[in-house]
């Protein structure tokens, strides 16, 4: 008798026969298992027959093909192109500096150095490895077949089997990654290579031959990417910022998501993503809520491919509780048509909250629900504000929701960490696709909604994702978001706006998210507690309880005089803070990220402006009290839609 993802099982076994009763979403199904390998599986409270023979056999082969590659993931990568330093001082700066970058992959470290055909300048690029599978060897960079060009990426590519199959040189490659594919598809085909990869990226590759540089980002902005001038004419590319900054580079930029960059003719960004659901009159698509589905379930199923202990972020939220139970759904049912063993592993679900709050009470629910080995961890609000500062460190920010979301997230992913497990699913991305704030509840009209969801799937990568990428990374865990999927992108962002308004009183559109939660409301065959399916839109930073935001505003009240406020616009006349909250942030941030005599810019990096409840500053207009600075908070329980958890 033993439990696993959402399933009680009970085993009788009688020579070559077994019996098995398996209890799963408040029904139970018998099974009739032969003895051997192969099981012909008989469902009988449906006409349903899975015959695991032929099909399995090929299935296992793929399997183990698609895990052979899976090689190398989510690391940190700092890149240094046209110093004048010597080959052996640009070596020496460049593994000095990649230190700062090595809590993205403490399991291996890289660096290729190279002089330009010129002979003038010098170009090096480093990595830090995160190793999800097989640590003993595949350390980057990856190079192409000649060894003239080097690769050094930070990402996931989901579709690197097909693109291998595209490839004109069949050489065999020389690693197992699912990355390398990149470095040779870009051999073939130039600066369209970002176009053709799905996956989470950042990557540079650089070429000894010509001197070139190529560089690219995904198309949300997943995997956070910087770049920035040395004081030497140099350009830099790394991971996250403190290198940068270290450095002494003159700007310090976000690389924008959607783009790549080339080194030719001076240099130059162009953007390669160019959605044509960035049009408002283009997002006209009807409501189908079996597709929404069907491409959320896919682009989950996708990111299973993964060959390490993983787990899943439960705050007892929509978002979170839907990828949880579609985790869940995908491995019952690849273990009854596959019959991979491995999963038999429970699912191990993991959430955070101060003692009582209302994630904490939710995430048990939906974990009880869906059977998953789950871990509720609380911290208190002293805990807290004593991990502000390396928060501050690690995510690279002053932004008031983003630390305040971020912490307990950071404390969440060092104990994930430490139990072994090394890569978590996680929610973001539906609150901006589908319009799940509460604030757009005061949206006037479908148009203006849409123009939102724009708005704020461009700055993911300032905002939650950067959060979520940068939180997790501080400890080595790396993160997967299925709703940012592209697939799922064009789904819910070509939906016509219309369908996301919220509808008070009426029979649907009656809460945020409707669309959602109405793909997943199959009464037949639950995917969650319907209190929890229909459970009102909680901030990860409200969720987790509510006196932590308090506990904060009240700590910075303490530490910062109403003398450091007066002063703040001459010390801070970028994004001057407000608030004292928000300047107890911003003069940590500076203490870890000073400015240097030229001005790095690193505070332009980070975001700003008037914000309800998460909103853009443009959101502001469609409420009148909003306007008034004492009602601006990026807390959800600043809209009066919003309803107290209890």
């Amino acid at each position: 008798h033993y439990r696993y993802s959402g399933i009680t099982r009970t085993w009788l076994s009688a020579g070559l026969l077994a019996l098995c009763a398996t209890r799963y979403a408040g029904g139970w199904t018998l099974f009739h298992v032969p003895a051997d390998s192969r099981p012909s599986v008989k469902r009988t409270t449906s006409s349903l027959c899975l015959a695991m023979t032929a099909g399995q056999s090929e299935y296992h082969r793929e399997n183990m093909q698609r895990r052979s590659l899976e090689r190398l993931k989510m690391c940190g990568l700092l890149a240094i192109v046209d110093s004048k330093l010597s080959p052996d001082a640009l070596r020496l700066q460049t593994l000095t500096l990649q230190r700062l970058v090595r809590h993205r992959g403490p399991d291996g470290s890289g660096i290729h150095v190279v002089r330009s055909p010129n002979g003038l300048t010098c170009s090096s690029v480093a990595h830090e490895r995160l190793a999800i599978v097989d640590p003993l060897s595949g350390n980057q960079p990856l190079f192409s077949h000649d060894r003239s060009r080097s690769l050094s990426v930070n990402g996931e590519i989901y579709n690197h089997l097909q693109l291998r199959e595209q490839l004109a040189d069949e050489t065999p490659f020389r690693t197992k990654s699912d990355c390398e594919v990149i470095v040779h598809l870009y051999g073939e085909i130039g600066v369209d290579v970002a176009s053709k990869l799905d996956g989470d990226f950042a990557f540079v590759i650089l070429d000894d031959n010509t001197g070139e540089l190529y560089a690219a980002r995904d198309p949300v902005g997943i995997n956070s990417l910087y770049m920035g001038t040395g004081l030497d004419g140099s350009t830099w590319f790394s991971s996250e910022a403190k290198p940068l900054v270290q450095a002494g580079c003159i700007g310090v930029d976000i690389f924008p998501p959607g783009h790549y960059y080339t080194s030719k003719d001076g240099g130059k960004l162009v953007e390669y993503y160019k959605p044509a659901w960035r049009d408002p009159s283009l997002a006209d698509a009807p409501v189908d809520l079996k597709i929404i589905r069907q491409t959320f379930i896919k682009a989950v199923e996708k990111r299973l491919m993964a060959d390490v202990p993983f787990g899943v972020l439960l705050s007892g939220g929509l978002d979170s509780s839907l990828v949880a139970s579609v985790i869940a759904r995908l491995r019952r049912k690849r273990f009854l048509e596959h019959g991979v063993t491995e999963d038999l592993a429970p699912l191990k679900s993991f959430s955070i909250g101060l003692e009582g709050s209302p994630d904490l009470k939710a995430a048990k629910k939906v974990a009880d629900f869906i059977g998953t080995e789950h871990y509720g961890f609380t911290f208190t609000v002293q805990e807290g504000i004593d991990a502000v500062s390396d928060v501050i460190y690690h995510l690279e920010t002053y932004d008031v929701t983003t630390i305040r979301a971020g912490t307990p997230m950071f404390l969440l992913a060092r104990k994930i960490k430490a139990m072994g497990v090394k890569m978590v699913m996680s929610g973001e991305g539906a609150d901006e696709t589908l319009a799940g704030y509460l604030y757009f509840h005061k949206a006037p009209n479908g148009i203006e909604l849409h123009e939102e969801c724009v708005r704020k799937v461009g700055a993911l990568h300032t905002y939650d994702c950067l959060r979520a990428n940068k939180a997790t990374m501080a400890h080595g865990l790396e993160v997967r978001v299925p709703f940012l999927d592209r697939d799922m992108l064009d789904v819910t962002m070509s939906t016509s706006p219309e369908s996301k308004l919220i509808r008070p009183n009426e029979e649907t559109q009656f809460i945020e998210k409707w669309l959602l939660r109405a793909a997943f409301d199959t009464i037949e065959s639950p995917y969650l507690p319907s209190d929890v399916l229909w459970r009102q839109k909680e901030q990860f930073s409200d969720g987790v309880g509510y006196s932590w935001i308090d506990g904060l505003r009240e700590h910075a009240a303490k530490v910062v005089s109403d003398e450091d406020m007066a002063t703040a616009p001459i010390r801070f006349p970028f994004n001057t803070p407000s608030t004292k909250e928000a300047a107890y942030f911003r003069t940590i941030f500076h203490s870890h990220f000073p400015n240097n005599p030229y001005g790095n810019g690193i505070e332009s990096t980070v975001p700003g402006g008037p914000s309800v409840a998460c909103s853009t500053a443009k959101a502001i207009e469609w409420d009148e009290a909003w306007s008034d600075p004492t009602r601006q908070d990026q807390s959800g329980r600043f809209v009066d839609t919003h309803e107290a958890a209890v």
